[in-house]
């Protein structure tokens, strides 16, 4: 009799265990495959927008006319791509996206007229971003800066 007593119990105990090894093995392969990929290709796309945008911005900093001595723009930028910190810089006659994760990042090259004669600086999230605009001797100057 104490045989068949244990068999139900016996026969709970391993149901149960393949449950709990079955949703190990589910979360395992979620978290160690397919939901890192969709950060990654999640975090692509947004610092692509995210580029676009500070391209954007530094290009309708611009001003039409040349009456405009000294501005400053601000450019709205999220706080964090993929989790993490990162930062756009000016380089040359682009901006470049420099993000920890070696999948993230790019460059954007500024569609910007003659008179712009110098673009420099770097943003760095979580920080206001402006456009500073100075007019020097020869057109404009552009910076990228944290600040209000």
């Amino acid at each position: 009799m104490a045989d068949r007593a244990m068999t139900p119990v016996v026969g709970k105990a391993l149901e149960a265990t393949i449950v709990v090894l079955y949703i190990g093995l589910l979360t395992t392969t979620l978290y160690g495959g397919a939901i890192p990929e969709y950060q990654t290709a999640a975090a692509e796309e947004v610092g692509d927008r995210t580029l676009s945008r500070a391209s954007h911005g530094v290009q309708q900093a611009v001003p039409v006319s040349g009456a405009v001595q000294e501005a400053r723009i601000r450019v709205d930028l999220p706080d964090r791509i993929r989790g993490e910190p990162y930062r756009i810089r000016a380089d040359g006659e682009s901006l470049v996206l420099d993000h920890p994760h070696p999948d993230v990042g790019g460059r954007s090259r500024l569609s910007l007229p003659d008179s712009v004669v110098a673009v420099s600086g770097t943003w760095r999230s979580g920080a206001a971003t402006v456009v500073v605009l100075e007019r020097v001797d020869n057109g404009v100057s552009l910076r990228l800066e944290d600040g209000t």
